[in-house]
């Protein structure tokens, strides 16, 4: 348990922790893969994740890719795909020869359900009963309060800040910044909850506020920093 009692604004992260895809586009990937003779081990798979999560940290290599597709989507992600594939161990020339088949592949058949975990809602409920000000922080590029009425979490939260409004993505400390001015908030009395060791983490200590890592499958097992496998540890992390 943290001695959290200074904290006045809990702040989280949108995808892969308060919104989720069910399954999870890594699965797909990996059972389509799979299915057409790729042999991968447990170490592959979870440094292919991390990998993922680094790469969406806005990481200079998908800012490079950005600048290299620009509008092409169908070119961004068959590069994604062969990147994924060479994190997961495949030879470049091996990786650059089927991610073509395995973008179409997620192109075509990936139609997720977008979901909130079960336990979020109580957990968000609970912490604003306490007078705990709560909001979204995300790398989106426009605004999301929409999706998060559509998700029934708007009444939750205070506000939302989408890093393309401020044209700053986490890690970048000024997303935080311009959160913690919005939450009318010093740092040190702020928290962050996020899935993305390398955005989320690493940002917010970077900012100045109290990380807390969800990471419900272990995948950063050396986070120095509290972390969460489901939202009911959350307010008991507060106490």
């Amino acid at each position: 348990m943290l001695s959290n009692n200074h904290i006045k604004t809990i702040l989280f992260d949108l995808d892969g922790t308060l919104r989720h895809h069910l399954p999870s586009g890594a699965e797909v990937f990996l059972e389509y893969i799979k299915s057409i003779g790729v042999k991968f081990s447990q170490e592959d798979k979870t440094r292919a994740e991390r990998w993922e999560h680094y790469y969406f940290a806005n990481s200079p290599e998908i800012n490079a890719d950005h600048q290299t597709f620009k509008d092409d989507i169908a070119a961004f992600w068959v590069n994604f795909a062969r990147r994924r594939l060479v994190a997961l161990g495949l030879h470049p020339k091996q990786a650059a020869e089927l991610a073509p088949m395995v973008s179409a592949y997620m192109g075509e058949t990936y139609k997720p359900e977008v979901v909130v975990p079960e336990d979020a809602p109580l957990a968000l409920s609970t912490l604003k009963e306490k007078g705990y000000l709560l909001g979204v922080v995300s790398n989106r590029d426009q605004p999301f309060q929409e999706e998060l009425k559509n998700l029934n979490l708007d009444p939750y939260f205070s506000f939302s800040l989408a890093g393309g409004e401020v044209q700053s993505f986490k890690p970048d400390s000024r997303i935080f910044e311009r959160a913690l001015e919005i939450a009318k908030t010093p740092a040190g009395q702020a928290m962050y909850i996020g899935d993305n060791y390398f955005a989320d983490i690493v940002g917010s200590l970077r900012a100045g506020l109290t990380p807390v890592l969800f990471d419900p499958n272990t995948l950063f097992p050396e986070a120095e920093c509290a972390v969460i496998q489901t939202f009911a540890e959350l307010p008991d992390l507060l106490k």
